[in-house]
């Protein structure tokens, strides 16, 4: 007789005594999914409308991905960084070409967004400027020197001293970014939209100031596009719609669809020069099975449509969200399938929760705004369905919240 499968609660005990606590408890034990479906070890099914938090571009159980991880796993899962391989060499072209990367620019491949941002100091610090810029809100990973660019207190503080040098300025306020930008700043590091702030968008024009600031002062202008990258906005990459060519940008999350992989981009053989053999590596970063992974995710993106699908599903889901007419919910912001649903009052938490109870899991990004980065290939039928639950999630919510 078999044993019985675990249920959520034993697992969740279980997983207490058994990894490190900076999560806190889960919230859900996910055993297998679809598409945009998730169930959990006890049978219930969830509109996944997080996606790993930006990761899961092809949803969940993708056959062009599964084959492709498939495929690799049989035939070459790693070499070492002493040799390269066709996946590698393929992905980072790939890349490059839908970038519209000029001559002479280069990839370096990491395992995460972290270490693309940490490979981006490193870049910055070989221009012999000491300072990097970035903005008030930003999130830039939680490696010393990710960390040391991102702004939020409770991230920081418990890890001072961080890496010197670096100056946070209001985000999108052009006066206080040319102020800032001296002889001695190497680069300046700012997200095209501002994930883990609430979704925030940049203020009309200021992405093309930043890149007028840095060309002036002989600065680097690096482009986060960890979370607004691989068609997460509706463009391969943010910085193209925000007519914009920057000196280097960090990739990661939807790159390999659910399978760690992560990026630098330099632009151009000025940039690229500037780390040289020796001064930098990973052992894992670019392995055989996370570039073809890369590969069937960009292919997948262009074969099926999904820049133009991110960019419909998004325009739609936000008119959707304006029509609900509930004076609670006061917009929505963000592009493509990168969305924050903004309330009335500091209820994000207990609407998450509710939402949760009634199958949908979205992100309390802030305390009034909900977080929405669903698969590229969410439907807008299912898109609705949140959109129509939303009314009967803020009643859900405890008074006492609302």
């Amino acid at each position: 007789m078999t044993e019985p499968a675990p249920h959520s609660s034993e697992l969740l005990d279980r997983y207490e005594h058994a990894l490190l606590g900076v999560f806190g408890r889960p919230q859900l034990v996910l055993e297998h999914g679809e598409g945009a479906w998730v169930w959990d070890v006890d049978g219930r099914r969830y509109l996944d409308l997080v996606g790993g938090i930006a990761v899961n571009a092809l949803g969940h159980n993708h056959p062009a991905l599964v084959s492709a991880i498939s495929k690799q796993a049989g035939q070459l899962i790693h070499v070492s960084n002493f040799y390269t391989s066709v996946p590698q060499v393929e992905l980072a072209e790939r890349i490059l070409r839908y970038a519209d990367a000029p001559a002479g620019s280069r990839v370096f491949f990491t395992n995460s967004g972290a270490e693309s941002v940490e490979a981006a100091v490193k870049l910055a610090r070989r221009t012999s400027r000491p300072g990097i810029v970035a903005a008030e809100g930003a999130f830039h990973g939680r490696t010393t020197g990710a960390l040391a660019l991102t702004h939020k207190p409770a991230y920081r503080e418990p890890f001072e001293p961080l890496m010197p040098g670096v100056t946070h300025v209001p985000w999108g306020d052009v006066d206080a970014l040319r102020a800032a930008v001296t002889a001695k700043t190497g680069a300046v590091v700012l997200e095209p939209l501002q994930g883990e702030a609430g979704v925030v968008p940049p203020t009309p024009g200021y992405l093309r100031a930043a890149r007028e600031v840095t060309a002036e002062a002989g600065a680097l202008l690096v482009l986060d596009e960890v979370q607004t990258g691989i068609g997460r906005t509706g463009a391969w990459f943010a910085f193209q719609d925000a007519g914009v060519v920057p000196d280097a940008m960090t990739l990661a999350k939807g790159l390999g669809g659910g399978v760690p992989i992560g990026g630098l981009v330099t632009f151009g053989p000025e940039v690229s020069g500037l780390l040289t053999p020796g001064m930098h590596g990973s052992t894992f970063g670019g392995n055989p099975l996370a570039c073809a992974a890369g590969i069937a995710v960009l292919e997948t993106i262009e074969s099926e449509g999904l820049l133009q699908h991110a960019r419909a599903a998004g325009e739609h889901l936000a008119r959707r969200v304006e029509a609900v007419g509930d004076p609670r919910v006061t917009g929505v912001r963000g592009a493509g399938l990168l969305r924050a649903v903004t309330l009335a009052g500091q209820w994000a938490p207990a609407v998450a929760t509710a939402a949760r109870d009634a199958g949908f899991i979205v992100n309390p990004v802030a305390p009034d705004a909900i977080r929405l980065a669903p698969p590229l290939v969410v439907t807008e039928q299912q898109l609705d369905l949140f959109v129509d639950a939303l009314p009967s999630l803020l009643d859900a919510a405890p008074e006492e919240t609302r």
